[in-house]
């Protein structure tokens, strides 16, 4: 059954020129390579510098390598948003989402921090989750040397990124070792089990991330088939039985994205464990829609993920 004549006018042209490649495990090494091509050339921006740091990974672990987003005109020490990037768990870099994290940076006033956790399948689970909870860690014993807020860390991510993100903010809360004040989660990847839906949504998925790439993203990460009785919440964090004493939360999603139903039932599970919840399904839009820049529900979605993490940060510091 065809989406198609639910997408918003605005999104519905690119869909032409979209390359009609099937993601399976023998090209992904290609889909890779046309990815990283994609971000080779990055446009240089005013009021930041940019820097790469390999920061020691877990015990055992190798090193990570992190892009550090610091300002050069505020003054003091400033909030931070480690920002993890998508990609199905399987694909991305730190350097993917320089745009976005450049226009959250420079409206918010914040640092940022963004992590190149190993990808699967190279690397399954628990690997790429201990990467960036690394990368917390770093940022949270550096911050004098940083110039950040250690009690204003944000966490966040798109898609696979924010799955991590909301992953990360459980492992944190359970460790107890650091605490986020905030989690931005950008239509995540959260539930291996919508793999294996006996009635999937009739009308998500067919555009840009599949059901047969979700199948791989999550069976790449897990090592195993998806939907078993043995995943842990720190892979997928809609496993998680207990939500309460997570960070205040701000999740948004298409409402033809196939992580639709996901996500709206992570929002409610949240609202109803005591987490301030915001939650946002834009009509009409698929997942990635964010790559029309110019499209008005992609405006529209930016201004409410700035308005929420300016907001986290401004009562973040209130409470100090």
């Amino acid at each position: 059954m065809t989406s198609k004549h639910l997408v918003d006018p605005e999104l519905v042209a690119i869909l032409e020129y979209i390359p009609d490649t099937t993601l399976t495990n023998d090209n992904l090494k290609e889909i890779r390579a046309m990815s990283a091509r994609a971000f080779a050339d990055l446009p240089p921006f005013d009021g930041f510098t940019m820097s790469e740091r390999l920061i020691p990974g877990a015990e055992g672990a190798p090193d990570v390598r992190v892009v550090v987003y610091l300002p050069t005109r505020v003054q003091g020490a400033v909030p931070v948003l480690l920002w993890l990037h998508g990609g199905g768990y399987i694909m991305g870099s730190a350097n993917a989402e320089d745009a976005t994290i450049k226009s959250i940076v420079s409206v918010i006033g914040c640092a940022a921090i963004a992590v190149d956790y190993r990808l699967a399948p190279e690397t399954p689970y628990p690997g790429p989750l201990e990467d960036c909870y690394a990368a917390l860690k770093w940022l949270s014993t550096h911050a004098d040397e940083l110039g950040i807020d250690p009690n204003r860390i944000a966490v966040g991510g798109s898609s696979a990124g924010a799955g991590l993100a909301a992953a990360l903010a459980l492992l944190a809360h359970d460790r107890g070792e650091f605490h986020l004040i905030f989690q931005l989660l950008i239509a995540p990847m959260i539930d291996d089990r919508t793999v294996t839906l006996a009635h999937p949504h009739p009308y998500t998925g067919e555009f840009i991330w599949t059901p047969q790439a979700n199948r791989i993203g999550w069976t790449s990460l897990l090592g195993h088939e998806p939907g078993g009785f043995d995943v842990s919440p720190y892979a997928a964090a809609a496993r998680a039985e207990n939500l309460e004493g997570l960070p205040a939360t701000f999740i948004n999603v298409g409402a033809i994205d196939l992580f639709l139903e996901e996500d709206v039932e992570y929002a409610r599970r949240l609202i109803r464990a005591g987490v301030p919840t915001e939650l946002h399904v834009y009509p009409g839009a698929y997942h990635g829609f964010r790559m029309l820049a110019d499209a008005q529900v992609t405006q529209t979605a930016q201004r409410d993920q700035l308005a929420a993490l300016k907001r986290a940060f401004e009562l973040a510091q209130q409470a100090i």
